[in-house]
């Protein structure tokens, strides 16, 4: 219940907001719409018309603004409709069918190839469909390649924008609850602590209780629920929600890192039993996430497991999800901001940085990052308004973690694939679609386009995921590099070059055509189009695998790693048939996503402000404990390696 010195403080705002408005825009509503404020009033073009107005009402009251058009003002749609497509210029790229009149919140969803075109130099080309319709436009950029995932996301909540208004009401009336200064501040490890898998951090206050990622393991055999126990490995598998001493509806809020199933496949999960409330993410990360999570259930029913959730629960994450940019402040409960930062590792992948109370403590998880070079992405932001304490990932932080120079691994790892297709063999490159995928594909076409010595005159095949999870690459250029940006922009995106053939047919046939290389989607070799193709290479001394990723400890992909001579895997009848591993063994980890351990350390030693604690995580034990005494040696100050289920009270 809303006490009434919530709802007096509440209703001064909203008043305050009215104030602040120009006093002829006809005022009829004013609300909270989850994190953000949203005022409806009779002549949108006041407001619109000045682009200072917005901006000095949020900076005044600290919270983002929406202003829309009263429905009694809107032009009705048809005639709408032919008014934007007048406006627009015709090289924008946009089709009829995909603009949509969203009722709920008085805006216009307007896709196109060239979304510059349809804002305008300054606004201009928004501003004149706002004066002469009333919508206001929401641009969605079409992304180059077809991308079923990203249609099936936009339609889900395009249809439900009832729903989504309905809860964004809820959602904003929590987070504005007036409360009293917080006594205490803590931290406790759910999963992800001295292991790799299901990350999980509960951070607690008197009144808030928030979740930062909430993943499944990545290690095989625990994927879903046994088909014939119903159980999994439930003490790997997932994390501690069930020991610590809260119930799903005590949960404020979830925030995402990144869409990989370490930090995520456990949230639909939540919905599934009744969490309401919302998930904070990145736009890319969203879209990558439906594409992961679906892929996981169909992945598990075709192995005969049974998921621990079904598509509904996806949905029902999908429509509760509040996505911000690099760089937005918002409220997540009524006294944590969060502030996502670039964090280098994959598509929208973000540094969380969290401000408790006014000023009562600070907070920085990198989730996964990278802070060296890639082709993708610019390397992890260092620069934060304040650190009390640093959540500091450790994938690859042991003292032997060095990688070398990433230009001579390039030229080592063309060098290796040039020799085995000219002597006849075929190259496996085990991939995670997101990220890995995308980073081999630039390298693939840079020095095939760029470099006579490197031109191959054999197909080089994307199978399994990578074409979507691309395709969704090309929907959020901004997120990429400048250079990278440029080309999709341009209608020139390296993922669609004439060197890439799409596998299309029965795989033994692709591989029958003789030399090749495979770029496809199953990162440790434990499902998808990768391992298929490894049954039928790894008797051949021809054919070479390549793995420039992290393969999980019990993966297949480790075992291959370390010289498993041969393995049992199931054939066509599901039968366990011996296979012979022959084919050579390769590992380039120059191309990971995650930071070495010098990366790690020079990540710190560059944070203004430094950390006046870390907490390492995300990494196996001895990484894990060996990165945090490094720290305390180097840098002085005081450095923690916790368990899962320790807890750390900051005040």
């Amino acid at each position: 219940m809303t006490g009434n010195g919530e709802m007096k403080e509440n209703k001064e705002l909203l008043e305050r907001v009215k104030e602040l408005l120009p006093s002829d825009c006809g005022v009829v509503d004013v609300e909270f719409e989850g994190p953000d404020i949203a005022v409806y009033v009779k002549n949108v073009s006041k407001v619109y018309n000045d682009e200072n107005v917005i901006k000095n009402i949020s900076a005044t009251i600290k919270k983002r603004i929406i202003v829309r058009a009263d429905s009694s003002s809107l032009t009705n749609e048809e005639e709408a409709l032919k008014k934007i497509v007048a406006i627009i210029p015709p090289d924008a790229g946009i089709n009829e069918e995909r603009i949509r009149f969203e009722k709920d919140f008085s805006q216009v969803y307007i896709e196109a190839m060239k979304p510059g075109l349809v804002i305008g130099k300054g606004g201009s080309t928004l501003i004149r469909i706002i004066n002469e319709t009333g919508w206001v436009p929401k641009v969605l950029r079409t992304p180059t390649m077809n991308s079923d995932v990203i249609s099936g996301v936009r339609n889900l909540l395009f249809r439900e924008s009832e729903f989504r208004k309905k809860f964004l009401r809820t959602t904003g009336a929590k987070i504005n609850r007036v409360v009293v200064k917080s006594e205490w501040l803590k931290a406790t490890g759910l999963g992800g602590f001295r292991e790799v898998g299901r990350s999980c951090l509960l951070l607690e206050t008197n009144h808030s209780k928030i979740l930062i990622d909430c993943g499944i393991s990545p290690e095989p055999g625990i994927r879903g629920l046994d088909a014939n126990t119903g159980n999994g490995d439930q003490n790997k598998a997932f994390p501690y929600l069930d020991s610590a001493n809260i119930t799903i509806n005590d949960i404020d809020a979830v925030i995402l890192t990144h869409a990989h199933m370490d930090h995520m496949g456990f949230i639909p999960y939540l919905y599934k039993f009744g969490y309401q409330g919302p998930v904070y993410c990145t736009p890319p990360s969203r879209d990558l996430a439906a594409l992961l999570l679906y892929d996981y259930v169909k992945l598990v029913q075709k192995t005969g497991g049974t998921p621990l959730y079904g598509e509904k629960d996806i949905k029902s994450m999908l429509m509760h999800m509040i996505t911000r940019d690099y760089g937005e402040v918002t409220n997540v409960t009524e006294e944590i901001k969060l502030t996502y930062h670039n964090a280098g590792h994959i598509l929208g992948s973000g540094i969380v940085h969290l401000h408790v109370g006014e000023g009562l403590y600070n907070i920085v998880h990198t989730g996964d990052m990278k802070y060296g070079y890639t082709r993708l992405f610019d390397q992890a932001d260092t620069r934060y308004p304040r650190i009390d304490a640093l959540f500091l990932e450790s994938t690859y932080g042991g003292a032997r973690d060095i990688t070398r120079d990433r230009g001579q691994m390039e030229i080592e790892l063309m060098d290796a694939i040039k020799r085995t297709v000219d002597n006849g063999g075929k190259v496996l490159i085990p991939l995670f679609a997101v990220g890995r995928s995308q980073e081999l594909s630039l390298v693939m076409e840079n020095y095939t386009a760029n470099n006579p010595n490197y031109k191959m005159d054999v197909p080089i095949f994307l199978d399994g995921m990578i074409l979507e999870a691309s395709a969704i690459h090309t929907a959020y250029p901004e997120y990429m590099k400048m250079s990278l940006r440029k080309r999709i922009l341009n209608n020139n995106s390296p993922f669609e070059s004439e060197i890439f053939e799409v596998a299309k047919g029965e795989r033994s046939e692709i591989l029958e055509k003789g030399p090749a290389v495979v770029l496809a989607s199953g990162g440790m070799l434990n499902g998808g189009a990768s391992l298929e193709y490894f049954k039928a290479m790894a008797e051949d001394p021809k054919n070479m695998i390549v793995f420039v990723g992290f393969n999980a400890a019990s993966s297949l992909g480790r075992r291959v790693q370390n010289g498993l001579p041969e393995v049992a895997l199931p054939n066509e009848e599901g039968k366990l048939e011996p296979i012979k591993i022959n084919m050579q063994v390769k590992t380039m980890e120059g191309f990971s996503g995650h930071s070495d351990r010098n990366q790690l350390m020079h990540f710190v030693e560059k944070l203004k402000p430094m950390p006046k604690k870390i907490f390492t995580m995300h990494g196996e034990e001895s990484k894990c404990d060996d990165l945090a005494r490094s720290l305390n040696n180097r840098f002085r100050m005081e450095t923690r390696s916790p368990m899962n289920l320790d807890s750390m009270r900051f005040r």
